[in-house]
């Protein structure tokens, strides 16, 4: 036990659990219940990741029926919580469960990531042939089509974002790529005509010019600059950020916490957070560098992409330029089933680098 502690990759954890604590630190002046409740995910996530260091993620690397019955039960889940899920914001996306609660979707996107790593493992000789891209294509759809209906656009950007990414590291061909960016422009042009509803282009109109709905749509867009710019070089200083404070920053511990971060410590504190996410993609990418098989090394790149563009995307909607998608900051962002999920994802590199 002691030896294959030691070969767990330390300064990757380091990294996650200071991500993690500068989290608690931003939420506690927000609210001291959020913050134990937090704390208590941290714990749970940690205990997790160690205890899948321990597992040998070459059962899931050679057991296609294992990743056929995660997808299968992610599907379940995606499906259940339409009929069951608790509305939130528009969303149908969450099991309740009192006083906690359990979004699928989280779940899903490590399970498409080992899903991803497994099939192209077996064909990475064979991807000039493009139907392995249309079969990888129905594979996301899939779960893509019940993600549309809670409807949570952010997370299909996310899934979209991961299976780009790793048939591009598989060894896509350059007209393939050319006819999926031409798929692409034609699938965004008819949701914006037939599929998007109202609020949903509201809020993309208020992203191009939030004063159009200052007070509606294009509020948080507003307050969170403001929060943002409020903190100048070096912040107010801890606890001291006044639009999360008295609340002119609608959801300052989950989707908006990096504005209330930016306030609190200003941009010499987002540098040193940038930092931190480009030290902890750079740690990931190395395990896939290093790793003996595609599928390790896929499923590292994959769970860098999932770090990297979830983090773009939510630093993207905090600094207004991209529209607001309600996608969570990783390790900092209030909220359990995305930090235990992390978590989980980290304890299987962890098992990857164990093994070498």
């Amino acid at each position: 036990m002691f030896f294959h502690l030691r070969k767990i990759d330390w300064i990757l954890v380091i990294i996650v659990l200071v991500l993690c604590s500068i989290g608690l630190f931003t939420l506690y002046p927000l609210n001291v219940f959020l913050f134990k409740k937090q704390l208590l995910f941290i714990a749970i996530g940690f205990f997790i990741m160690i205890g899948m260091s321990f597992f040998d993620y070459r059962i899931l690397k050679n057991n296609t029926f294992i990743i056929t019955a995660l997808y299968l039960i992610s599907l379940f889940l995606l499906g259940l919580v339409l009929l069951f899920g608790r509305r939130i914001r528009g969303t149908v996306g969450w099991f309740d469960f009192g006083s906690f609660s359990f979004e699928p979707v989280e779940l899903t996107k490590i399970i498409i990531i080992l899903l991803l790593a497994k099939y192209f493992s077996m064909r990475h000789i064979e991807m000039y042939r493009i139907k392995h891209i249309i079969i990888s294509g129905i594979y996301i759809g899939l779960p893509i089509s019940l993600i549309f209906l809670q409807p949570d656009l952010g997370s299909i950007i996310i899934v979209l974002c991961i299976w780009l990414g790793i048939i591009l590291i598989a060894g896509i061909r350059v007209k393939h790529l050319l006819v999926l960016f031409l798929v692409f422009l034609i699938a965004v042009l008819s949701s914006w005509l037939w599929v998007l509803k109202d609020y949903q282009k509201q809020r993309i109109i208020a992203f191009i010019n939030p004063y159009t709905d200052p007070l509606g749509y294009g509020y948080h867009s507003i307050q969170s600059v403001i929060a943002i710019g409020s903190g100048k070089l070096f912040g107010k200083g801890w606890g001291k950020g006044y639009q999360a404070q008295l609340n002119f920053l609608p959801e300052s511990h989950s989707d908006f916490i990096f504005a209330t971060f930016a306030e609190q410590w200003g941009f010499m504190g987002v540098l040193l957070l940038l930092l931190l996410f480009s030290l902890l993609i750079w740690r990931i990418i190395e395990i896939a560098i290093i790793s003996r098989n595609n599928f390790s090394s896929l499923f590292s790149v994959g769970f860098a992409i999932l770090i990297f563009s979830q983090s773009f995307i939510n630093i993207g909607m905090n600094i207004k330029i991209l529209p607001i998608t309600g996608i969570t900051l990783p390790f900092l962002s209030y909220g359990g089933s995305s930090l235990i999920t992390l978590f989980l994802g980290i304890g299987i590199l962890q098992s990857i680098k164990t093994k070498l």
